[in-house]
């Protein structure tokens, strides 16, 4: 089961305040946030295929990790689906550039595809993973925001914004993202061990 923060933090981070003393993050990271933490509350777009309905409600029921596996499999799948003509190669291509550090080439690709196909949240998941290797946080933040616009339920956003906010020393704000990861899919179990790990920190100096 995975821990998860209480409301008065939750409550706290819609204001956006940052819990490291000191700090500040530009808006879009509070409002990225926002739409975290509002999770149960919002609506995948109505483009998206009714079947991800389906598969993540087996993925919540399904209490073995090889199933899990296969669930996720699933999902991704269908996330990594696009109808449009060339959308999907395009981002097999971009996928492809930036594992072979073609970064240049991949942002040129993955910038054409977002303007032609803007309701495509994994394209624009994979422009956040992009600016993420290039430490270009805050364009990562804002391609993470329009993937959560798009799809709440992106548990690989979430992860990535949380990965954002512990480098930038906010645990709490963290926390946050891991935790509603995990309601999404309590299967990820590296993402489950790093949240413990935060919280009994957050523990140890409060």
């Amino acid at each position: 089961m995975a821990v998860l923060m209480d409301d008065a933090i939750f409550a706290a981070l819609y204001c956006g305040q940052s819990h490291t003393e000191g700090s500040t993050y530009p808006l879009l990271y509070a409002d990225t946030l926002k739409l975290v933490s509002r999770l149960p509350q919002r609506q995948p777009a109505a483009n998206l295929p009714s079947r991800l309905d389906e598969l993540f409600d087996k993925l919540l029921a399904c209490s073995d990790r090889a199933g899990a596996t296969r669930i996720e499999d699933a999902i991704w799948d269908v996330w990594m689906y696009d109808d449009h003509e060339g959308a999907e190669l395009a981002l097999e291509r971009a996928s492809s550039d930036i594992a072979a550090r073609r970064f240049d080439i991949a942002e040129t690709r993955l910038e054409i595809l977002v303007r032609r196909r803007p309701g495509w949240a994994e394209a624009w998941n994979k422009r956040a993973t992009l600016y993420y290797v290039l430490e270009r946080d805050d364009e990562s933040v804002a391609a993470i925001h329009r993937t959560l616009e798009i799809e709440p339920r992106h548990f690989g956003a979430m992860c990535g914004l949380g990965e954002i906010l512990h480098a930038h020393g906010d645990n709490e704000a963290a926390c946050l993202a891991f935790s509603r990861a995990l309601r999404v899919n309590p299967h990820l179990n590296d993402v489950r061990e790093t949240l413990r790990t935060l919280q009994h920190e957050r523990q140890r100096y409060h």
